[in-house]
């Protein structure tokens, strides 16, 4: 046991010092943030050599023999040339789905959960969750979101909301309702264009109004569809109850450095969406992760609820996991992948408690000889494409050449959508923008083709905005040339609340709210 703290500490001593950039590269870039059509499968694997994919169904009533493809550890040959060969055998599901999901078909990283549609990172109870990046914790009803965590529901384009309801292109928002085009608001209700606020309401332009006047601003301010969007402002998140941090939205934590999104962590360095109920400890170069418990992750990508995780990347409900690749459920496991409820297995293999500990101790002494040890993996193990990945979306910056000297692979060609020849496709901005509305348009006029979403909405005679249900049979192209369609839940939240359609494609309606 003392030998493998050993190893941990010198990990963690060489994660503490990483570069940011170099964290982005090196591991953020193994969180996709796209879907592809992968052997008629939509799959977070683009179709390329790297990765052999199954269905999710057909990979999960074949998890319980991948110790059968177990192997022993050739020191002849480094680290990752051993697990590249492990993993070249080995199929990958063509979505991650964990533990109890329902109609979760296209969303990728699911658990505990219900109702997920073209998202990615949603766990632990949520429902009706659309078009959004990182839910966590009981929410409902969010659409266009990022990193929506904690009891929040009704929540529409906006990003880090924490026990909230009723947000509506807002940023940065804790313990807050019925909020309107505003950031870094906590404990308020009932604002609109408000900033940097504590326990107001009532207020419009960070002004407060008598309650009656304030209403009757505020369904002014609302009919007129041009106010709807995110207001123009060059603000971070703002840091609350922390310590000794530095960047962006870190709240109740403390001895952070570059932390982005980070919830009640109390050391850390390179996190970005990292949470913890207990204030875990010791968090270097983690993506989107976090625990229930306490302690230990030194480079990790979307890890959950585990402790004592050391490069890895998906790993779920799991302890002192090392170099491994998509576990559950596990204890004790180095070089393994896509195991679950398995203990003591090196390269999936099985092994007695004393035999792990002593194989274990001999592969990180040569990992230290190959100057490794510390290392993620090799970029030519990346299954995905650089610039679809969170990394990119964090920083443009890094170029096709930059990355592809690395191994990284690069997309050039958009991503073919499949349009049937019979569909009939509306423009989304013909006209441009939301001004002159007209009122709505009856079903025959509706359904022309090459028209624009403004024939589909409007104002009926008595004042009510109102949106064609026809548009739910269309197929709507945004201004880059991107497909996508409107499907019914998102349209009976669009008009619950009075809102205009969306403009752009679902998944740019993410990288919306993730810019740092």
């Amino acid at each position: 046991m003392q030998s493998l703290k050993i190893w941990e500490d010198k990990i963690k001593e060489k994660r503490k010092s990483t570069p940011w950039r170099e964290f982005l590269q090196e591991i953020v870039s193994w969180m996709p943030l796209n879907l592809y059509k992968n052997q008629n499968l939509i799959s977070r694997f683009p179709p390329t050599t790297r990765s052999n994919i199954i269905s999710t169904k057909q990979f999960e009533q074949e998890r319980e023999s991948l110790t059968h493809y177990g192997r022993d550890y050739d020191f002849e040959k480094d680290f990752f040339e051993n697990i590249a060969l492990l993993k070249k055998e080995i199929p990958f599901p063509n979505l991650m789905d964990y533990g109890w999901t329902e109609k979760c078909e296209y969303a990728d990283i699911t658990y505990n959960t219900k109702n997920v549609y073209l998202s990615f990172n949603s766990v632990w109870d949520n429902e009706n969750i659309y078009y959004t990046l990182g839910t966590k914790g009981n929410c409902h009803n969010v659409f266009n979101g990022v990193h929506i965590w904690d009891n929040s529901s009704n929540i529409y384009s906006s990003a880090s909301i924490i026990k909230s309801y009723n947000i509506f292109f807002s940023d940065f928002i804790i313990n807050s309702n019925n909020i309107w085009m505003s950031r870094n608001l906590i404990g308020c209700e009932e604002c609109i264009f408000c900033e940097d606020l504590e326990n107001q309401k009532y207020c419009i332009e960070n002004k407060s109004y008598e309650k009656e006047i304030y209403f009757n601003k505020k369904k002014e301010i609302l009919r007129n569809k041009k106010n709807l969007g995110k207001i123009k402002s060059e603000k971070y998140g703002k840091n609350f109850w922390s310590s000794s941090i530095s960047w962006s939205f870190i709240i109740d934590s403390e001895n952070i450095i570059n932390g982005v999104k980070v919830y009640q962590v109390k050391e850390g360095r390179n996190l970005i969406l990292t949470w913890s109920e207990k204030w875990d400890e010791r968090m270097y170069d983690v993506c989107v992760g976090g625990s229930w418990v306490s302690y230990d992750y030194a480079g990790a990508c979307s890890s959950w609820t585990a402790q004592n995780i050391y490069i890895c990347d998906s790993i779920g409900m799991s302890s002192n996991i090392y170099y491994s690749l998509n576990i559950s459920d596990c204890s004790f496991c180095l070089g393994c992948i896509w195991l679950k409820n398995k203990s003591f297995c090196i390269f999936n293999k099985q092994y007695s408690k004393e035999e792990w500990y002593e194989l274990a101790d001999k592969i990180f002494a040569s990992m230290e000889k190959d100057w490794i040890l510390w290392d993620f993996f090799p970029w030519s193990l990346n299954p995905f494409y650089f610039n679809d990945t969170m990394a990119y979306l964090i920083d443009d910056s890094f170029t096709k050449e930059e990355v592809g000297k690395e191994g990284f692979m690069w997309r050039d060609e958009k991503i073919k959508v499949d349009i049937p020849e019979w569909a009939e496709i509306v423009y989304a901005k013909n006209p441009p923008v939301l001004s002159d509305i007209p009122l709505i348009k009856g079903d025959s006029q509706s359904g022309a083709k090459a028209g624009g979403l403004n024939d589909y909405q409007g104002f009926d005679e008595n004042g009510n905005w109102k949106i064609n249900p026809e548009i739910l049979k269309k197929v709507i192209i945004d201004n880059d040339g991107n497909y996508y369609k409107i499907v019914p839940m998102e349209y009976d939240f669009l008009m619950k609340y009075g809102l205009p359609l969306p403009e752009v494609h679902w998944l740019e309606r993410i990288k919306m709210g993730f810019k740092i």
